[in-house]
């Protein structure tokens, strides 16, 4: 008896090591994929400035949270490959980033690469709208940085925002890259996944960095409230997309429209293909290209658009509930400060606002430390009278003394961090601690607002995300200024590429060629 169970001992050890011989080799084969990035979009045109802390970064495994596809380790991404993450941020759009910012990230970035080196992959996950104090391209170099600690056999896949920039170094140092393809960003981590995916078949297939990448400037800067792909000409223009990644041949092909609201020589559009076949991937490119161009002209707010005093006064006159009205000048999701409080000054002097069964309305939202102290103090139901807005962008109008009744009182949000309802006669405003994008119905729900009751609603953003939109009873983009100015020959242009679409409306026809663009490492 003993002597049996003596052997069927030996035998399950016998096939455990075979096994774990076998998951030794399984887990050998798995490529190493290193995942990183930094992402904002920042607007030189505002005096906001950006610091670390709002990028609210993270680290190591905690990275895995920040994508949906990746949180589980049972998801089928995650047995694809052994990861090692690094260092991803996020920050809410902005003012340009500090230096001392940039390199106390990238410090941790590299440093963090060092110690699991080598690596088969990186997905490099970027918006390609940063501006760093000091430098023109900020994405390039935070690649180049990069691929001095992985080196030139890494093969690296990029995944941007559509309104992101790609300079020509950015083009050479990324092996495969991709955007959205939608605006409002429906798809973001569609996209990001499709990145990664991308990468871990090049990995596994052998293949590694494609063949060839294709690059074509395009010399046209215009808003995301103009290129929105809701509508025409956007929404046919990057429905082309995609069909031209099932052609054989091509990996991946992207259409950037850039940014608008930075000063710096690569911001324009661009398309980019990339694949094995050298003349499919030229004719996508070519494509793709000459398709921006010719609907160049065509391309309108993406919702009616007025100067404020006529949108405010069709907000008024309407019966339908809410009726949107988007304060566009400072819209912190496109980089404004987001205290500008031009806006809300001149709400405050309306009438309709102050006499009893006037419209009512929500303003999102105005930073105001200072108000949030007193409220804290006297609490819901108390009276509170201080100064909020314009600590940052004063150049439009100074800062707002807000008098009225605290409403609500809100702590713990990631960007706010405190958020306080105060109303002032029918109109209800929301003051945050820092500054804080308004989204969804939750975000006011959870401060006991109704919006879908409220007659009108004021938010600092440009074309309404998705829930808002569906929300919607009317919709207004109000003309308001700020650091993101929709009026781009207003502001002062001085080292973009020139002659550039709309700004220079009779330029001659550009060369919309290939530029091939090397693999990286080699010259």
């Amino acid at each position: 008896m003993t002597t049996f169970r003596n052997l069927v001992v030996l035998g399950y050890i016998f096939i455990t090591l075979i096994n774990c011989k076998n998951n030794t080799k399984k887990d050998r084969e798995l490529p190493r994929i290193a995942i990183t990035g930094l992402a904002i979009e920042s607007s030189t045109f505002s005096p906001a400035k950006t610091t670390e802390e709002a990028f609210h970064a993270y680290y190591g495994e905690d990275v895995f949270q920040y994508f949906p596809f990746l949180r589980d380790p049972k998801d089928t991404l995650r047995q694809q490959a052994h990861y090692f993450p690094a260092v991803k941020g996020h920050a809410i759009p902005g003012g340009i980033v500090t230096k001392e910012a940039y390199d106390a990230l990238m410090k941790k970035t590299l440093d963090t690469l060092r110690k699991n080196l080598p690596y088969d992959g990186l997905f490099f996950d970027i918006h390609g709208a940063m501006s760093v104090e000091g430098l023109d391209d900020p994405e390039g170099d935070m690649i180049k940085q990069i691929r001095g600690i992985v080196g030139y056999d890494c093969v690296i896949s990029t995944c941007m925002d559509l309104h992101g920039n790609v300079s020509e170094t950015l083009a050479r140092e990324t092996d495969l890259i991709t955007c959205y393809r939608l605006a409002p960003h429906e798809d973001a981590m569609e996209s990001k996944e499709r990145a990664l995916v991308n990468l871990i078949k090049r990995l596994k297939s052998g293949k590694g960095k494609p063949k060839y990448k294709a690059w074509i400037p395009v010399p046209i800067l215009l808003p995301g409230e103009k290129t929105s792909t809701r509508i025409e000409p956007g929404k046919s223009l990057y429905a082309k997309v995609a069909p031209e990644v099932e052609k054989k041949g091509v990996i991946d092909a992207a259409i950037w429209v850039g940014y608008a609201w930075a000063d710096e020589p690569r911001n324009h559009a661009v398309v980019m293909v990339t694949g094995d076949d050298k003349e499919q991937v030229k004719t996508s490119a070519e494509m793709l290209a000459q398709s921006f161009w010719d609907v160049r002209k065509e391309f309108e707010f993406v919702a009616p658009t007025l100067p404020f005093k006529e949108a405010l006064k069709q907000a008024i006159n309407s019966d339908k509930k809410p009726f949107m009205l988007s304060d566009m000048g400072d819209n912190p999701t496109a980089g404004g400060a987001g205290d500008v409080t031009w806006t809300l000054n001149e709400l405050l002097k309306v009438n309709e606002f102050s006499k009893e069964g006037g419209k009512s309305l929500i303003y999102a939202s105005i930073p105001g430390p200072k108000l949030i102290e007193d409220a804290l103090k006297v609490g819901v139901g108390g009276k509170v009278k201080a100064y909020v807005g314009a600590e940052v962008d004063n150049r439009f109008a100074a800062p707002v003394l807000l008098e009225g009744t605290v409403r609500a009182i809100k702590k713990g949000d990631k960007n706010a961090e405190v958020e306080v309802v105060v109303q002032s006669g029918n109109i209800f405003v929301i003051v945050t601690k820092k500054r804080k994008p308004y989204h969804y119905e939750k975000d006011f729900t959870a401060l006991n607002l109704n919006p879908r009751e409220t007659d009108i609603v004021v938010v600092k953003i440009g074309y309404l995300v998705p829930e808002l939109y569906n929300m919607r009873g009317d919709w207004v983009m109000a003309l308001t200024p700020g650091g993101v100015d929709q009026d781009l020959e207003r502001l002062p242009y001085k080292r973009i590429k020139r002659p550039m679409f709309p700004l220079d409306k009779d330029m001659e026809t550009p060369d919309l060629s290939v530029r091939w663009i090397s693999s990286a490492g080699l010259k």
